[in-house]
């Protein structure tokens, strides 16, 4: 009998094809391990996706008025405070990893650097690990997530405070860590809200909804030249 021989070249080719090696992409509700979510989103290219509770989120395509334009005014807002303010950083659109079932993708973040006292640290593979101190969500079609299972893995996770902009309903809420609850902070007379935690960090919430970025800006400057801002920035010491 005749022995048929593969040379090395087509055992390759067949190992190749035999799919093993093939990673599947994300789909909307695939519940997955963060280790198993991470690997998948990694070979994916051009998407937004997030891991809430172990279950994967896909996002839509970005509109202009429903979420561009706010998430480019409060990065603005936020990056003017964070360049002001020794020992802080901002980041826009980056993956966070809470936990072992949470790894958001927030819209925009504010937070102390490890070494000035920071409750997170940068990965050798350069994620965000532990809970920011700050966190923005833009929401529009994704407010029912953003408002209730985000909200309370941010919680849960110890973020110190959540700005929640409502687009549709024309709202800024942002909310405070209180013996493991978030309360709502109310504006001023002004219309302003200033953070509890970043000293002079103030929004005027009337104006950015009206979108002057201006008037938002000039604000917080005041803020920027409070007594309370200088105190807060020699606080945050190595």
């Amino acid at each position: 009998m005749k022995t048929q021989t593969i040379s090395k070249k087509k055992i390759k080719t067949l190992s190749s094809n035999n799919g093993k090696d093939k990673i599947p992409p994300l789909e909307n509700g695939d519940r997955l391990s963060r280790a198993d979510f991470e690997r998948r989103y990694e070979a994916m290219s051009n998407v937004k996706a997030e891991l809430i509770e172990g279950l994967v989120y896909m996002s839509s395509p970005v509109r202009l008025k429903q979420h561009g334009e706010p998430s480019g005014e409060i990065i603005t807002w936020i990056g003017v405070y964070s360049a002001n303010t020794k020992g802080t950083k901002f980041a826009d659109n980056s993956t966070v990893r809470l936990d072992l079932d949470n790894e958001p993708q927030p819209d925009a973040i504010l937070y102390i650097k490890e070494e000035f006292g920071g409750n997170s640290y940068i990965s050798t593979d350069d994620y965000l690990e532990g809970s920011p101190e700050l966190v923005v969500e833009i929401a529009a079609s994704t407010v029912s997530r953003d408002a209730n299972e985000k909200k309370k893995v941010y919680r849960r996770n110890g973020v110190q405070e959540y700005i929640l902009w409502r687009v549709y309903d024309e709202e800024i809420d942002w909310f405070v860590l209180e013996e493991d609850k978030y309360i709502s902070l109310e504006k001023d007379r002004n219309g302003i809200i200033e953070s509890q935690l970043f000293s002079g960090l103030k929004l005027n919430v009337d104006a950015m909804l009206e979108g002057d970025l201006q008037k938002v800006l000039s604000d917080l400057q005041k803020g920027l030249k409070s007594k309370k801002h200088k105190n807060f920035v020699k606080s945050l010491v190595k």
